[in-house]
């Protein structure tokens, strides 16, 4: 049985088309993903992402023990509420997820990641835990839920939807949290938009949901948040890194943090040894056709392949990203094959979209 949201009931009653997601029966969209996606870029829409798992990390330890875990060094978080982007690595390197971590003081951290991943990275976390004998407690909180609220009056919309609200969030800048009440509202999110991801306890999200519902906030499903997110140039777990990619070949080397020389993070010493090999682009096709992932790209400098692809509703165009030779330029012609045809296709830099501009 595919495991529910707190949300299912409110997805139902909306007519929306589920679908199975990493074990979760998750809404693909509410009838126009097209529809979504504009809204999302124009105005405001919400995502349920109570499918992703917040951890609470607590203890004496816990600074010293995220300093290991992850490529980024949580030392630059000072301002209780500040968040950060890193991925997680295995000792060859490998990326095991990408997460946000928040930090509320040096012994109290929340992790969030991906639904997908969530129980293999709790087991890897205990394991370096024990490993490493660290101070901390883990908590896994599946009596939370999530909802992101997207879009230029996102946060507008979301001070008319939750009292006092304003208050508290109107000066937070981008990657920061504050608690309201029993909720943490972040400005972060996955879409290349302003807004917020709110996290509630679970028997208050269809309270919220339907508050922001009245206040104009559009229910947006998967299929959107993954066009968005593809053209925000935001990588996605599972395609575009996994276990065996190193964040330097996926784009993510501004996430490792190398600048103290004393951290030794899990993965570092693989990094140190194995410089990127491939370089990350986007690509826009050129002639007729639909670019998805795993396809041969051709390039004068050698061969690639596109990881994640789709229609791009703000650019009316077909776009993808490619892991393609390090030597591959910003404006390169190549080619994709796509059954067995070569397709014209351009790189361009990343991302394709962002504030509701397109920007190549």
């Amino acid at each position: 049985m595919p495991l529910h949201t707190p949300l299912h009931a409110a997805h139902i009653e909306a007519g929306a088309r589920m679908v199975d997601f990493a074990g979760w029966d998750m809404p693909v969209n509410y009838g126009s993903q097209i529809e979504e996606h504009h809204a999302v870029r124009s105005d405001a829409g919400m995502f349920d992402v109570s499918h992703m798992l917040a951890l609470d990390l607590s203890g004496d330890g816990a600074t010293a023990f995220l300093r290991t875990l992850l490529a980024n060094d949580v030392a630059k978080l000072q301002v209780p509420g500040k968040a950060l982007y890193s991925c997680m690595l295995n000792e060859t390197g490998g990326v095991i997820d990408d997460l946000i971590v928040y930090f509320f003081a040096a012994d109290k951290y929340r992790i969030v990641v991906n639904a997908g991943t969530a129980d293999k990275d709790v087991a890897w976390m205990r394991k370096q835990i024990a490993t490493l004998g660290a101070n901390v407690t883990l908590d896994a909180r599946r009596d939370l839920a999530m909802i992101a609220v997207q879009g230029p009056n996102a946060r507008a919309r979301t001070w008319t939807a939750v009292a006092g609200s304003e208050s508290a969030t109107a000066g937070l800048k981008v990657f920061q949290a504050a608690e309201v009440g029993a909720m943490l509202i972040a400005r972060t999110g996955y879409t290349g938009e302003d807004g917020f991801e709110i996290t509630v306890p679970a028997a208050d999200a269809a309270d919220l949901w339907h508050k922001l519902l009245a206040a104009g906030v559009k229910p947006c499903g998967l299929g959107a948040r993954d066009t968005l997110r593809l053209e925000a140039g935001m990588n996605l777990y599972g395609q575009d890194m996994d276990e065996a990619t190193s964040p330097l070949d996926a784009g993510l080397a501004w996430t490792v943090d190398f600048k103290d020389e004393a951290r030794d993070f899990i993965g570092r010493a693989a990094l140190e040894a194995n410089p990127a090999s491939a370089r990350m682009i986007g690509l826009i096709l050129e002639d007729k056709g639909v670019l998805r992932a795993h396809q041969p790209v051709f390039t004068a400098h050698g061969e690639g392949e596109t990881t994640s692809g789709s229609f791009s509703p703000t650019l009316q165009k077909a776009i993808a990203f490619a892991r393609v030779p390090l030597d591959v330029a910003v404006g390169d012609a190549v080619e994709v094959e796509i059954r067995g045809k070569r397709l014209k296709a351009r790189a361009v830099k990343l991302p394709f979209a962002r504030n509701g501009k397109a920007l190549v």
